[in-house]
């Protein structure tokens, strides 16, 4: 879950550089293109007590809660509760009391694939959902416990962005999820030409996820491919310029 969130289009960065000012050609009005974009989604559930489990979302570190539905401390600062609904688990995460999201996750009767039908809350309160599809790489089909690689999702809203010029050399990148001002310091970010800029994200010292923001020749696309640390496959975001 939390790796959708990682995954926001918004990366908080601190860049020096360069200066390409109003004429830089990633500002402008940006949607996605939900048919050129292709996303893939791991996350890992472990058994370790009674009613215990440890989620690895996506987040850094695996966060370690009982499932009984109420809120317990999640990462980055959020709280997570996780309850069982009859065959389905309920999934919350809030932070500082505004709710982030909110998933059921839904077994097949055989146990070998989950569905997740997953809305998250930009801080308008305005949702955005996907429902995903995970088929299981481990564990014994007898429940939640395994490892699930998504292999299909339906993108149910519209995704925008708008990036405008930031103090002359940096960038500042606005969805619904809010707006992030960006500037250049080679190392949680660098910008190595004009139609391109790389992102690093860290957690704890530990690099978490990378991302790759690259215009084509044209300026007319603009294409984000983001690596979480431990994924197999990167997530393809393919925006067109408005």
């Amino acid at each position: 879950m939390l790796s959708r969130i990682l995954q926001s289009l918004l990366v908080a960065g601190l860049l020096t550089g360069t200066s390409w000012a109003a004429n830089d050609p990633f500002v402008g009005h940006w949607k996605l293109n939900p048919s050129r974009s292709t996303l893939t989604d791991e996350m890992k559930v472990t058994k370790v007590g009674q009613d215990k489990y440890a989620f690895e979302l996506g987040g850094g570190e695996p966060e370690t809660i009982v499932v009984d539905g109420t809120f317990q401390p999640g990462f980055g600062g959020t709280t997570l509760s996780v309850s069982a609904e009859g065959s389905n688990w309920k999934v919350i995460r809030k932070k500082d009391g505004r709710m982030l999201l909110t998933a059921t996750w839904t077994l097949s009767k055989d146990g070998s694939s989950l569905t997740d039908d997953f809305t998250s809350f930009g801080q308008d309160g305005s949702p955005s959902n996907v429902k995903y599809l995970y088929k299981r790489t481990t564990g014994d089909r007898s429940g939640f416990a395994g490892t699930w690689v998504s292999t299909n999702e339906m993108v149910n809203s519209a995704i925008t962005l708008q990036i405008s010029p930031y103090e002359g050399d940096g960038l500042s990148l606005t969805s619904s999820g809010g707006t992030t001002n960006l500037k250049f310091d080679g190392n949680s970010a660098r910008r190595p030409n004009a139609s391109a800029v790389e992102v690093i994200q860290r957690s704890e010292g530990k690099v978490t996820l990378t991302k790759q923001y690259k215009l084509s020749p044209d300026l007319k696309t603009l294409t984000i491919t983001t690596r979480i640390v431990g994924h197999t496959a990167p997530n393809i975001f393919v925006f067109e310029r408005q």
